[in-house]
């Protein structure tokens, strides 16, 4: 899209001179005026306040994944997403030995108020206890569940076990 200012005031609704400064970096829209720039743009204004970002696209390579803090012996994990700002899910790869948990219960929530957590095993059996309730799940499984509540994986068979989580951060349905 080719706009001059005057284009983009008369789409926007914005004055030239604002668009101006705002273009110079000598002010700050606020988010009403943001928006409107956005609509004279033909964007979303979550994709007008991205546009300093590096990409559409962000790639991490399996070298470059961030290591999570474990206090607990046999659980590792990894954070597969990339830490962009203002991102509202993580993904996460977590393996577990035999017998290791991936907290302990009553362990408080660890995720903020209205988060939701999806985990699919990929290998292995883990059990879910959830709330006082627990979920047995084999290679496949996949569990969605209120993320704030106490919870906590454990692995109860023989082998390694390797769950994958996403955890969406304030989601929750009302």
């Amino acid at each position: 899209m080719d706009l001059s200012l005057r284009d983009l005031a008369e789409r926007s609704g914005v004055s030239a001179p604002m668009l101006s400064q705002v273009e110079r970096g000598e002010t700050s829209p606020t988010l009403q005026v943001a928006k409107r720039i956005a609509t004279g743009l033909e964007l979303r204004l979550s994709q007008l306040l991205r546009l300093d970002e590096g990409g559409a696209v962000s790639v991490v390579r399996a070298g470059e994944r961030r290591k999570g803090p474990s206090a607990v012996e046999g659980h590792g994990y990894e954070i597969l997403t990339p830490p962009l700002p203002g991102q509202r899910a993580e993904l996460s790869r977590h393996t577990l030995a035999p017998g290791a948990v991936t907290g302990g219960p009553g362990d408080p929530p660890m995720h903020e108020p209205g988060s939701r957590e999806t985990a699919v095993v990929e290998r292995g059996r883990v059990v879910l206890f959830c709330d006082g309730e627990r979920y047995e799940l084999l290679d496949g499984d996949c569990v969605t569940f209120d993320a704030d509540l106490t919870h906590h994986f454990e692995n109860p068979g023989p082998g390694e076990a390797v769950l994958l989580a996403v955890l969406s951060a304030g989601l929750r349905r009302s």
